[in-house]
């Protein structure tokens, strides 16, 4: 089960003065990931009081965009009943379950491993995770941050209690193009 996480989203009301717009629990929930909030292409609308939290349903960003979310991950030992088949075919519906099935180009190595273009920086909030590389492993604990830059990776949890992990992704800024008449 998902930890909720509350979510405060602020405004500019009408007076011209910051105040909350949003309070409560984020409730968009795409393969176990809580999307928090997404921004498209800069400069952001920050005039608009539409949930950018609530449209994202994709592992990866907009193009030229970011997407802010909460996930975790139970423990290795929770799925050790599957044989590499299952866990290999339940990785790769995760993975098309959040529109993501081509960032999975080369699994030998985890069948969790994954690659996109974008920029990840991640934070290891609670319990205990290893980052799974094609040629290394790296044990994190709490307060431990990742900068992931397009490689192949997977988080597998060794430990005893879900790791919950803070994500923030950027997508690969995209030259705008002007074509002059």
């Amino acid at each position: 089960m998902l930890i909720p996480v509350r979510r405060i989203i602020t405004c500019t009301n009408h007076q011209g003065r910051s105040s909350v717009l949003s309070d409560g629990p984020a409730t968009n929930i795409i393969g176990g990931l809580t999307e928090l909030w997404t921004t498209a292409e800069a400069p952001h609308d920050h005039a608009s009081n539409t949930d950018l939290g609530a449209r994202s349903n994709s592992l990866e960003p907009s193009t030229s965009g970011t997407v802010f979310r909460f996930f975790q991950i139970s423990p290795e030992a929770s799925s050790a009943h599957l044989s590499p088949e299952e866990k290999s075919k339940a990785w790769s519906d995760l993975f098309a379950s959040m529109n993501a099935a081509h960032v999975q180009p080369d699994t030998r190595r985890d069948p969790g491993m994954h690659k996109s273009a974008t920029t990840d920086y991640i934070i290891l909030l609670q319990g205990a995770i290893t980052l799974v590389l094609d040629d290394d492993e790296v044990d994190m604990k709490p307060f431990d941050i990742v900068i992931q830059r397009g490689t192949n990776h997977s988080w597998v949890n060794r430990g005893e209690v879900d790791a919950l992990l803070m994500a923030v992704l950027v997508a690969p800024f995209l030259p705008r193009v002007d074509i002059v008449v």
